[in-house]
């Protein structure tokens, strides 16, 4: 039996890689072509004629569920592309309001659940550049994924509006290809979301729990909006593995450090205010948002916003692999520039993975309220 395959054991799927040129065969779902079907695109007539850009996008109704893809396998998917407004009359909050989900080879719950933003290192609904090597987001607000899907017999991706207005206009594109060699012990793409709306002092943010069977950890996106004054992420990452209780096998220095920066992310330390925040996005680590000015356009009320903080981690070049099981946490630790203090905080997260055997039922997603941004 082939052991512990991740998304580097995908035929012609790792980043990079050269395409294996055989009896695969590439497809592309869009509104244009809904089912993916073979010279079936660009069909749709406009103004200007048929085949001349007739169906660019689907309207999504409050409330709806729209599947985006419906795929019989064996085959992966490459690339998703997707855009929509972060706004509408009815409210600012569209990118958390939305809920992508994914679910391979007809199983019941999801493998894949996350706000649409969250899942795309956009988190608190606010758009941020990301150049990354799995996810990438664009001027203005074209979020890319790049992670390989792979999928047996069925793959099947969602995308539910719990906002309270309906969006005029939502664009997608997912590439694919089938016939791919899909095993049973083929690692299957996992992210999930969740949120510790207020952290208790000393209990650590769960990143991730619950995951059984051997797989490999890809990769984290953490939002942090900081409740206390002070600096923020002293907070150690840890991976509990393969039976791990009391203590990790893998543990961090510092959520900065995690993130591959240092120093509080300031261009230097210093008490006397004329201190910059730097944000960066890089390959395989980024800090893409800082923000402490409220942008919804909502309120007329001239009132100040918690800082909210979002970072990334890809774990591709070193995955974290466990043949048992994993859970992974962050700790909510702050420095005032003298000591150590447990903090309270606002943490919410998407954990990214790959794992063999079915997936284990998600914790319950909170509703809209649930997961509105500070």
């Amino acid at each position: 039996m082939r052991k512990g395959l991740t998304m580097f054991d995908v035929p012609g799927a790792a980043f990079g890689g050269p395409p294996r040129i055989g009896r695969l065969r590439s497809r592309s779902i869009s509104a244009e072509n809904p089912e993916g079907a073979p010279g079936a695109g660009g069909r749709t007539a406009s103004r200007l004629g048929p085949g001349r850009k007739g169906r660019a996008f689907i309207p999504l109704r409050s409330g709806e569920t729209a599947d985006l893809a419906r795929i019989d396998g064996p085959g992966v998917i490459r690339h998703i592309w997707l855009t929509v407004t972060d706004r509408t009359e009815a409210g600012p909050f569209v990118l958390r309001d939305l809920v992508l989900r994914a679910y391979w080879d007809g199983q019941d719950t999801p493998s894949v659940e996350a706000p649409l933003g969250d899942f795309f290192c956009n988190g608190f609904a606010t758009r941020s550049q990301v150049t990354s090597l799995p996810i990438v987001v664009a001027p203005t607000g074209g979020m890319n994924c790049y992670f390989p899907m792979p999928f047996r017999s069925s793959a099947l991706i969602t995308l539910t509006s719990e906002h309270p207005g309906d969006i005029e206009a939502l664009f997608y594109q997912i590439d694919y290809t089938v016939g791919d060699e899909v095993h049973e012990d083929t690692g299957r793409f996992h992210a999930q979301w969740r949120r510790s709306r207020v952290t208790q002092p000393g209990v650590d943010h769960v990143i991730l729990d619950g995951v059984q069977g051997p797989g490999a950890y890809v990769g984290t996106y953490l939002g942090i909006a900081a409740l206390e004054r002070y600096w923020w992420g002293e907070g150690e990452v840890k991976f509990y593995l393969d039976g791990d209780v009391e203590h990790p096998t893998i543990c961090g220095t510092g959520t900065e450090d995690y993130a591959g920066g240092a120093w509080a992310f300031q261009d230097r330390l210093a008490t006397d205010g004329d201190v910059r925040v730097l944000t960066y996005s890089a390959p395989f680590f980024g800090y893409p948002h800082y923000s402490t000015a409220d942008t919804s356009g909502r309120s007329p009320y001239a009132t100040g916003m918690t800082p909210t903080h979002g970072l990334y981690r890809w774990h591709l070049p070193d995955p974290v692999y466990f043949q048992d099981d994993l859970r992974a946490t962050v700790q909510q630790i702050g420095h005032d520039g003298t000591a150590l203090f447990e903090r309270a905080d606002d943490v919410s997260s998407v954990a990214y993975w790959y794992q063999i055997g079915p997936t284990a039922p998600f914790p319950p997603m909170p509703d809209g309220a649930g997961r509105r941004p500070r």
